[in-house]
């Protein structure tokens, strides 16, 4: 038991164990439910101020692997203040710029330039990254907004949520 217990106290975490693999990542990041290359991680740097949601990041591609003998590899960087969008995939030899919001879903093939909002595959701008911003500081004078977090909300909340929500999005904390 006290084993069990030291090992908690250990254990480290995905962000330590990535950088133990070579990655480098800045200041206030969150890796949420992601895959990040492991056996070429030195290749990847990822910026302050970034999320990852369910996504998956590679610096290498066995595609060519039993054909030539040699996978192909890439380095990937993620700038500062980047969001990653959950079911994105970010492929070997890319830059993703500063100030990006990179919608779910997309698959990210070429380099992305500052201050943009894309999605799909391939990816396509949406928006600048300002006027994604604004147009959702706006919304929250007109939109449904709730101040409870979600894993403390009550049945009530759930319910009155369900129904404000019908035809139309909100914001949550």
């Amino acid at each position: 038991m006290i084993r069990r217990i030291k090992n908690k106290l250990n254990k480290k975490s995905e962000i330590d164990l990535l950088r133990e693999r070579g990655v480098k990542i800045g200041k206030n990041v969150d890796i949420l439910n992601s895959k990040i290359d492991g056996c070429h991680g030195f290749l990847i740097e990822i910026g302050n101020n970034v999320t990852i949601t369910g996504s998956t990041i590679l610096s290498h591609d066995a595609s060519t692997k039993k054909f030539i003998g040699y996978s192909k590899i890439g380095r990937v960087t993620i700038g500062n203040n980047v969001f990653i969008g959950y079911g994105s995939i970010i492929l070997p030899n890319t830059r993703i710029g500063n100030n990006v919001i990179v919608g779910a879903g997309t698959v990210v093939a070429k380099d992305v330039p500052d201050n943009v909002v894309i999605g799909g595959n391939p990816w396509r701008i949406i928006s600048s990254f300002d006027e994604y911003i604004e147009k959702h500081r706006e919304n929250l004078n007109i939109k449904p907004v709730y101040n409870t977090l979600f894993n403390e909300k009550n049945d009530e909340e759930k319910k009155v949520m369900f129904e404000e929500l019908k035809d139309t999005i909100g914001y949550d904390l």
